[in-house]
């Protein structure tokens, strides 16, 4: 009976995460702490200093060519699996691929 409660699989689950943790605590208990100095914290590159600068980043753009990565990507994998199936199901779905990106194209030249 209690045999089968240390091996099953819940125990065995949280049994390994008590033990993570426990190690993780004494890892951060025992470890080596550094000060923060200006040095440490200040931007690098090849030994210049460099102002601080915000990372601007185009969601907007980016979005975009999520959206073309997910349809090329959805279309190269229903074209690699369709071969067992009539030859105008893949072209029809190419069609509504290429509808779909010709919609698309002004939001891109917009970004």
């Amino acid at each position: 009976m209690h045999t089968d409660f240390l091996i099953s699989l819940p125990f065995v689950f949280l049994l390994s995460i008590v033990v993570g943790l426990v190690l993780y605590s004494v890892g951060w208990k025992i470890g080596a702490k550094g000060a923060k100095t200006d040095g440490k914290v200040a931007p690098y590159a090849c030994g210049e200093d460099l102002p601080a600068r915000k990372l601007q980043v185009d969601v907007e753009r980016f979005l975009i060519y999520a959206v073309y990565f997910l349809v090329f990507d959805i279309l190269a994998f229903i074209l690699a699996t369709s071969f067992n199936t009539p030859g105008y199901f893949a072209a029809v779905y190419a069609l509504i691929v290429l509808m779909s990106v010709v919609i698309l194209l002004p939001l891109l030249g917009r970004a």
